[in-house]
């Protein structure tokens, strides 16, 4: 008695299949291999900055680049203290950042949500032009602004580095309105049927819901005004005024020959932006996109 054996066919390699793979793995690879090369170029300049802060001063101009010192001079964080006020430069300039990120968010969500929910007429085309000074350049307003200013009498005072961002820009008025008309007017219908105004729904309804947006605001106005070193420059005469960006150059100018003092101060000065940005990196990220969620109606 015979048996036969039925033989199993053998599947045979899909090899479409194993090129597609293979192409999206390498893909991958040549995308991280780029983006590492990125990353440590545009690195570069911090670390330099970094490892000159820490270089004895025969060491700071020597090429090539010596990255990694043989001594740590820790002294240089120490010493650049007693030459400047920095501490002075400091307040000033948490003193104005807290004020500006304060004004920003408040003025900017306030237009925006007149923009996004309140009906009136020519509300499109005041919009629109509010858009339209996003294209003029800051250089064209900044005599008549300190005409202004000068008349008023605030120069060398921290007024004209606070107002302007109590009265909003379009950029921010633009991103909020994005982010306000992707939440559906249900809900501000359900809120005036319970009897609720429109500072009712844009605090307890549009604002806990716009919370992205705020935070990529808030970020951006912190890390604007923190570095911000042209306005100060044209406001501000006395060094009791001085922010930390005019107190770096005016450190540079007067120790022009101390770079590890001077690269010690803005490592220091660079501290607040970078803790800013690690802490709020994950909402940061998250309201890169709210622009583009829906156009303009």
């Amino acid at each position: 008695m015979t048996t036969s054996q039925s033989a199993r066919p053998v599947a045979g390699t899909d090899w479409p299949l194993v090129v597609s793979k293979i192409t999206r793995i390498l893909g991958k690879i040549i995308i991280y291999i780029v983006l590492a090369i990125g990353a440590v170029i545009f690195s570069l300049p911090f670390l330099w900055m970094l490892s000159t802060s820490l270089k004895p001063e025969y060491l700071a101009y020597r090429v090539p680049i010596v990255w990694i010192p043989p001594e740590l001079e820790f002294n240089h964080y120490i010493s650049s203290w007693s030459i400047l006020p920095f501490p002075l430069f400091y307040r000033n300039t948490i003193i104005i950042t807290a004020a500006n990120m304060t004004g920003i968010v408040l003025s900017s969500s306030l237009v925006a949500f007149g923009f996004a929910r309140v009906r009136f007429w020519g509300r499109d085309t005041i919009f629109l032009i509010l858009l339209a000074t996003m294209m003029l350049p800051g250089q064209v307003t900044l005599i008549p602004l300190y005409l202004i200013w000068a008349r008023a009498g605030l120069v060398n005072t921290f007024w004209p580095l606070i107002i302007p961002q109590w009265l909003t820009n379009a950029y921010n008025v633009f991103l909020l309105r994005q982010f306000f008309m992707t939440i559906s007017t249900e809900m501000d219908d359900a809120a005036r049927m319970d009897g609720a105004g429109w500072f009712t729904i844009y605090s307890r309804i549009l604002m806990p819901l716009a919370k992205p947006a705020l935070g990529v605001i808030a970020i951006q106005a912190f890390a604007w005004n923190w570095n911000n070193f042209m306005e100060p420059l044209i406001y501000l005469n006395e060094p009791k005024n001085f922010t930390i960006a005019i107190g770096l150059r005016l450190f540079q100018t007067q120790q022009s020959q101390k770079m590890p003092e001077t690269m010690a101060m803005s490592v220091v000065a660079l501290i607040p932006v970078l803790i800013m940005f690690f802490i709020a990196q994950r909402r940061f990220i998250q309201g890169i996109v709210i622009t583009g969620v829906k156009g303009i109606d």
